[in-house]
């Protein structure tokens, strides 16, 4: 039997303010006692909080670990280059999350719950901002805003491209409570990916905890579920499916505050972490993308003795050769060259390039043409197998087989040539 379709605007609807009884005038800042009829408040473990724009809900939880740290301003400049030197402060810090109406952003998006969380003497407080109605918004911003005037540097998981941007927006939409930019802002997302994903497989937040802090979450809410869940919310009133939501959140920020500590952990020393092959490749490649050239050749050492697999490995070497070659190692860099050229695992692609460095090393640095020529001859053969495939890899392999039948062509015409100086006629006898 058909039904009817479902009212496409009735999401925007729901964001109606509530008809509530007016609340008597309470001073700002002031967190009321919670009626014993409040089964939101009940179920969330909240109190109403308000202040000059109204009132919202406050959720506050304290959680002994993860524990504070004390990040160096080298490390931290590896996440955030150029940062200025009070952002290596952890008193400073505020680790922001939010749960919204939606998950593309937009200025139709609204950010029901924001939850922040900073580290005091003893642990990581958490607290959260629930608007209950759209009329809520302005007072949670607030609130916001206040946090962010005592705590200027952010943490957040990628909020650089949907949490902080997707707030800006909602502040400048009251045309009231002005946005306070961040002093400086530490997203976690890209460093967790470079570090982590190689041996995790993806950069979730969850999924992060389970297999880098051996923390696995119990009763969880898929994030995708979130925006419907608040809509059936405001329809029906119904407070407990959100118990969930308020709880992802808090695992959410305390995930993040844990990453954090063991992302600077890694950077700080990696070698006394106990980090395995994985994290020490993920290390190293910050560090050589960042200049460190001497330490990320030390590292991309380490790692290679720790062993990885055979295709992370030949990208090791090729990162190790680069490395060498811009310190003008050229020894070590012909070595790793030669190794990644012999070696039978790496793609077609990986080994015509380490011939292709080999043989400009010989051609400009050794003056031995020859050799470079041979190694060209075998770099050809090689592609000969590879253009004969389809796909992407086909076609990378007929631009270096143009590259290689170029070079190979002009370093015959080389050897062909008679070198300057190589044969000195002899003197004329001077006439008497």
């Amino acid at each position: 039997m058909a039904t009817a379709p479902k009212d496409k605007f009735a999401n925007l609807k729901a964001l109606r303010p509530a008809n509530r009884p007016a609340s008597p005038p309470i001073a700002e800042g002031s967190v009321q006692t919670m009626e014993p009829c409040d089964s939101l408040a009940e179920f969330l473990g909240a109190a109403p909080q308000h202040n000059r724009f109204g009132e919202h809900l406050s959720i506050r939880r304290w959680y002994s670990d993860p524990s504070s740290i004390d990040p160096d301003l080298e490390s931290l400049r590896l996440l955030l280059p150029g940062a200025p030197p009070d952002a290596a402060d952890p008193r400073r810090w505020l680790f922001l999350d939010t749960e919204t109406t939606g998950l593309a952003g937009g200025s139709g998006t609204y950010a029901f719950l924001v939850g922040i969380a900073w580290w005091d003497t003893a642990g990581l407080e958490v607290e959260q901002f629930f608007m209950r109605d759209h009329s809520e918004e302005h007072s949670v911003l607030f609130e916001l805003r206040k946090r962010m005037l005592e705590r200027p540097i952010l943490l957040t998981f990628n909020g650089k491209s949907f949490d902080w941007p997707l707030l800006e927006t909602r502040f400048r939409m009251t045309r009231s409570i002005p946005p306070h930019p961040p002093l400086a802002h530490i997203d976690l997302l890209h460093p967790s990916r470079q570090l982590w994903r190689l041996r995790v497989g993806n950069a979730r937040l969850s999924q992060l905890e389970e297999h880098v802090l051996g923390w696995r979450r119990e009763g969880d809410v898929f994030s995708e579920l979130i925006p419907q869940i608040y809509f059936d919310f405001l329809r029906t009133g119904a407070a407990a499916p959100l118990v969930p939501v308020i709880r992802h959140n808090q695992m959410d920020l305390r995930g993040l505050a844990a990453l954090t500590r063991k992302a600077f952990s890694l950077l700080a020393s990696p070698e006394s972490e106990g980090s395995d092959a994985f994290e020490l490749y993920g290390v190293s490649r910050i560090l050589s993308r960042h200049g460190h050239r001497a330490r990320a050749r030390q590292l991309f050492g380490s790692t290679l003795d720790a062993g990885l697999p055979p295709e992370l490995e030949t990208l090791a070497r090729g990162h190790l050769a680069r490395l060498a070659k811009l310190d003008r190692d050229y020894p070590a860099a012909t070595l790793l060259w030669e190794q990644l050229r012999c070696k039978k695992n790496a793609s077609i692609v990986e080994r015509t390039e380490a011939c292709i460095e080999l043989a400009i090393h010989f051609e400009h640095r050794a003056r031995d043409p020859l050799r470079a020529a041979e190694i060209m001859r075998d770099a050809l053969a090689q592609l000969s197998a590879g253009t004969k495939q389809s796909g992407p890899a086909a076609v990378r392999c007929r631009k270096l087989r143009a590259r290689v039948q170029h070079r190979l062509e002009r370093l015959t015409r080389k050897c062909l040539q008679p070198r300057i100086g190589a044969v000195s006629p002899a003197p004329f006898a001077r006439q008497r």
